[in-house]
């Protein structure tokens, strides 16, 4: 009895910590609102990034199934859905990607981190923003069909890549939003939880339509390299990553993955 007592405990424990760590993912990754009265554990909260981006791409996916049963035009359809991702966001990962485009347009590689601290945006920043959603509405508008999949699988993967960032390269900088995420001594094994869940929601479009296979797998692999080769790309610019970068990560994973997608969907 003391046994069955004393391992009750010990999940009541768990489940508390792992609420109290996705409160805190959510209040810090989103502008959702959380109740005053909830526990945030932020430490650990980058490994449950992937989780919250699947949240967000499920948000944005009944939204644009509810403004496609009130008969919206697909086009300002499609700029609403990314509207709406960036204000879920608080702009968090847009202001990141920005702050980057300004600091890799600077030609003396000492002065980057000292530009992408500014606060000011500039003229390569602002071009960065534009690009990004320009990039992401008109992909978005060429997917016909499986929009909300497509919404949720560069969330997550976008955000999986952001995973990969903080756990293979240095940060470069002692503080900021992103020196929480180093601190949290993460590891390798901590990207294989959201990795299944990713790979998942591309085995569930063969499950939805088997005659999809070469989307699916395009899904899943392009999802990966993309997300990957894109925290690599900022790793060779700088030597490392800020907070910044891992917003940059997010924002061009997307991007450029809704890009793939608008390819290999079906229309």
């Amino acid at each position: 009895m003391t046994k069955n007592k004393h391992w009750s405990k010990q999940v009541f424990r768990f489940w508390q910590q792992q609420t109290a760590t996705l409160a805190a993912a959510i209040a810090f990754y989103t502008c959702l609102p959380v109740p005053s009265s909830w526990t945030l554990a932020f430490r650990g909260i980058a490994r449950l990034a992937p989780v919250i981006g699947l949240m967000i791409g499920g948000m944005l996916g009944l939204l644009d199934s509810g403004l496609q049963l009130l008969g919206m035009p697909v086009l300002t359809q499609s700029v609403l859905v990314i509207l709406a991702g960036i204000a879920l966001t608080g702009g968090l990962h847009l202001d990141g990607a920005m702050d980057t485009a300004d600091g890799l347009a600077t030609p003396d590689p000492k002065r980057r981190l000292e530009v992408m601290s500014d606060s000011l945006t500039g003229a390569f920043g602002a071009m960065a923003a534009v690009a990004i959603i320009l990039l992401k509405t008109a992909a978005l508008h060429d997917i016909q069909s499986h929009r909300w999949l497509a919404l949720m699988a560069v969330a997550g993967w976008g955000r999986w890549g952001q995973l990969v960032a903080i756990i293979c390269y240095p940060y470069l900088k002692p503080t900021g939003k992103g020196a929480i995420h180093k601190e949290s001594n993460l590891s390798a094994r901590d990207l294989i939880p959201g990795l299944l869940l990713l790979l998942g929601l591309s085995g569930f479009l063969l499950i939805l339509d088997s005659d999809r296979w070469l989307m699916s797998v395009g899904m899943a692999f392009g999802g990966g390299a993309i997300a990957v080769l894109t925290g690599a790309w900022f790793n060779y610019k700088l030597g490392g990553h800020t907070g910044d970068t891992y917003g940059a990560v997010v924002e061009w994973t997307e991007a450029l993955l809704l890009c793939l997608l608008a390819g290999i969907f079906p229309k």
